[in-house]
């Protein structure tokens, strides 16, 4: 034990004699790996004690300049001295002096020239008290560093629980509110399709579908944040979006406002869903636009991070996992977020724009995307000094394919025959009467049993439009196994407001899987039925013979 307490001690020896320095040298040869120091000025003596990381001082009584009271006083105002254990020595063996030394605050007192034994067994003790204190110091300190750390973990995962508790209510609302949405549009685009409607009733309708299409936005935004929106993720290039929207931001942020686009040559590749990542940029030009007052300067940059590329050399945000990223970033010039208000950016409905100029889901819709799409968001604002967003999106291998030209699909219809899978009777209703006046022929089930049922009674079925969310013990992924058994080459389009769990694995919608979400638009019906059924797809003749020996069956 005492070699342990000796092998750290770091002795200071004060005294303006310099022979003091040979008498004690020689008393504390029984103290082993102990370092002596010493220092004739006691004005110094104070840095010294810091700078050599002394555990025990021993200083001289009398001295000229500064005595043995005024230098303690001195290390003991200092807050990085005031602990180290001093032992004054003094000639004078008198009461009163050592009681003046012990309220200067010295912690031993030692007539010239101690005994060597007596000095060892001091300078150890004192030594060891040093030691052990600063240990039990060090120890609070990273007791309290530690309490911070499990404070701020506690409110971390108290943000996260809410936030998934919020996530699953709006999960949930969004999936009726979707089939809600699907009822009134459905019967509106009827109305327009059915026709006989005068100019003031075609735009009462007309107007009553702009409210629905605002409503499917929301609701689309509301999964985003709940990330339980089904994501139709491709290899694409962020580069090529960023300057397809160029005209869209410029008139999204007004003529008075600067948009700057600096877009990396060798940008990186990445895999997610490209309508959404739209939706996302889109919303944060608006903010953005909003934060300006119209006035300002927008800066989008899309560049890589991490991993080999020059750009990823500097050190990634804390909080993002080490890995290589392209990053897409959103800085405005505005007025910028206090700290209370960016410590809730994220969280929905939350906004400090006046009622009915915001819904508060920009950014919790963004957030939500970029976690399903498996990368980070990191949000850094100032008052006086703008927002700037970072998207981080994990890096893909495979190289994207080059963006093919928008076509817009005329709504036709055609002869084939549609088995409609429905459990609520409105959509289905609704649904069935628009397939029918596009002239297909229309079969219903309102449920997956009954589907199974009509697929197995041998009747002729070109495309199965199904619901994935259904009551009852048959699930539609049963649904299409049995299609895919009994009619392989029938197509399946599945339909949801809400497919998490069912369809989409990790919040992605398999490649393979042809999903429309609801509330659709009969054009988007259209154009995907027409898509799945063109000729040459799954056995083109079998498909146009099939058509043909349903016309003659309906003839007859």
């Amino acid at each position: 034990m005492i070699e342990d307490d000796t092998s750290k001690c770091s002795i200071l020896l004060i005294d303006d004699e310099p022979f003091a320095q040979q008498i004690i040298q020689h008393g504390l040869k029984g103290c082993v790996k102990h370092v002596l120091r010493y220092e004739p000025s006691p004005m110094r003596a104070v840095d010294l004690v810091r700078e050599l990381d002394v555990t025990v001082v021993l200083v001289d009584l009398r001295m000229p300049d500064l005595d043995g009271f005024g230098f303690t006083r001195r290390l003991r105002a200092n807050p990085a001295t005031e602990h180290v254990p001093v032992i004054m020595l003094s000639s004078e063996d008198d009461p009163e002096i050592k009681a003046q030394a012990f309220a200067a605050g010295v912690n031993d007192y030692m007539v010239k020239w101690p005994d060597p034994r007596e000095l060892v067994a001091r300078v150890q003790y004192h030594n060891a008290a040093c030691i052990a204190r600063r240990e039990r110091d060090a120890a609070f300190a990273s007791l309290r560093v530690s309490q911070q750390q499990l404070a701020a973990s506690e409110s971390a995962l108290h943000q996260a629980q809410k936030m998934e508790a919020i996530g699953q209510l709006t999960g949930g609302v969004a999936h009726d509110f979707n089939n809600v949405l699907q009822i009134i549009g459905g019967n509106l685009q009827l109305l327009k399709l059915v026709g006989g409607l005068n100019e003031a009733a075609r735009s009462r309708v007309e107007m009553a579908l702009a409210g629905v299409e605002r409503g499917a936005k929301l609701s689309s935004h509301l999964l985003a944040f709940a990330r339980r929106q089904p994501l139709q993720a491709v290899v694409l290039n962020p580069g090529h979006l960023l300057r397809d929207m160029d005209d869209m931001m410029r008139r999204v942020l007004g003529p008075n406002a600067r948009v700057i686009t600096d877009i990396d040559p060798s940008l990186w590749s990445t895999v997610a869903d490209p309508n959404q990542l739209n939706n996302v940029l889109l919303n944060l030009a608006i903010n953005a636009r909003d934060a300006m007052s119209g006035d300002g300067t927008l800066v989008i940059r899309a560049a890589n991070a991490g991993g080999r590329s020059p750009p990823g050399d500097a050190t990634l945000p804390a909080g993002v996992e080490p890995g290589e990223y392209v990053v897409i970033e959103v800085s405005d010039t505005g007025k910028g977020m206090p700290p209370e208000v960016l410590q809730r950016a994220f969280e929905p409905f939350f906004t400090t724009k006046p009622v009915g100029q915001g819904t508060g889901l920009g950014l919790s819709m963004a957030y939500g995307f970029v976690k399903q799409s498996g990368g980070e968001i990191v949000l850094s604002s100032e008052v006086g000094c703008g927002t700037s967003v970072h998207i981080f999106l994990p890096r893909s291998e495979v190289e994207a394919a080059q963006p093919e030209p928008q076509v817009d699909v005329p709504l036709y219809g055609g002869l084939e025959t549609i088995l409609v899978v429905e459990d609520e009777e409105d959509v289905r209703s609704s649904t069935c009467a628009i397939l029918s006046a596009l002239g297909y022929q229309v079969l219903e089930a309102s449920d997956a049993a009954g589907a199974i049922a009509v697929v197995e009674s041998g009747r002729h079925i070109d495309l199965v439009f199904t619901d994935v969310i259904m009551p009852g013990p048959v699930s539609s992924l049963q649904l299409g196994e049995a299609v895919r058994t009994h009619l392989p080459h029938a197509q399946i389009l599945y339909t949801s407001g809400y497919a998490e769990g069912v369809l989409a694995h990790e919040g992605k919608v398999s490649a393979s899987v042809h999903l429309l979400q609801k509330p659709y638009h009969p054009d988007a019906l259209s154009a995907r039925i027409r898509h799945l059924l063109r000729p040459g797809r799954n056995g083109g003749a079998a498909a146009d013979t099939r058509r043909a020996a349903t016309s003659d069956a309906g003839a007859q």
